[in-house]
């Protein structure tokens, strides 16, 4: 089952898209888990087996089982902020339906519903739910409100680029007036960044450039170069002052050439 994307609004009402935890990674998630309580177990048991112990050891056992099946993912999920060990493994974080950090009681509640969907259910219950939700919750996550989110993916991190101006341009670009640049002129200096290095002349050239495009008007006074040389200083003051105007890659100096 492929990772959808999910919806939320945080309190600064703004909506985000989130990557949700597909079945797979969280079942492989589980069985990380599972193996370190099952590890805890193992060892407990072997210890009561060569001691002889009372009833205040019996009970001392039984509380030891408890916090190890059920205190391990509260106590971890709540003061790892939504992790485990096998979500950490896997990049995945446990969230509130508004994307916030999960509490003792969101913790709590996933880890008691935990025996319907996985003991007395064999897992079916989890399965149905996470196929059946538009979020991927199982049970526990839909009485605590909370989601699972993919915090890795194989997508690599857009990196920010600084485009700095021509040699000697530095003052001209620092006067550029951008606040009467729109959307479209943002998305035409954009496309330029990301296609410059592939461009040769005739493209590059004004008589060239596609209708439609607007073209930034500064109300400055232009300096005596030409286009080709104009846009960089643009370049070098979007990047400084729009910091989310990223393009794929630094571009070397002999991108930046003046005829």
């Amino acid at each position: 089952m492929d990772t959808r994307p999910a919806a939320f609004v945080i309190p600064e009402a703004v909506p985000l898209e989130l990557e949700t935890a597909s079945i797979g990674s969280r079942f492989l998630g589980l069985v990380i888990d599972w193996s370190i309580q099952g590890a805890l177990l193992l060892v407990l048991v072997i210890i009561v087996a060569n001691t002889s112990v009372g009833w205040v050891g019996t009970t001392l056992v039984f509380i030891l089982i408890f916090l190890i099946i059920w205190g391990y993912p509260i106590a971890l999920e709540t003061l790892w902020r939504g992790r485990t060990v096998g979500k950490v493994a896997l990049g995945l974080r446990v969230v509130t339906k508004e994307g916030g950090q999960i509490g003792f009681r969101h913790a709590a509640i996933r880890s008691a519903l935990g025996i319907v969907d996985f003991i007395l259910s064999s897992g079916a219950v989890a399965v149905l739910c996470v196929l059946l939700t538009r979020d991927n919750q199982r049970l526990g996550d839909l009485a605590a409100g909370t989601v699972v989110l993919r915090e890795r993916t194989g997508l690599r991190r857009p990196t920010p680029t600084t485009f700095a101006a021509p040699r000697g341009l530095d003052a001209y670009a620092e006067t550029l007036d951008l606040a009467g640049l729109g959307p479209t002129d943002y998305g035409v200096v954009r496309t330029f960044l990301r296609r410059r290095c592939g461009l040769g002349s005739p493209p590059r050239s004004p008589r060239r450039s596609p209708s439609g495009c607007s073209r930034p008007r500064p109300r400055v006074s232009r300096p005596s170069c030409t286009w080709r040389v104009w846009r960089p200083p643009i370049a070098g003051a979007l990047s400084g002052r729009r910091p989310w105007l990223r393009s794929g890659c630094a571009p070397p100096d002999s991108c930046w050439c003046a005829d």
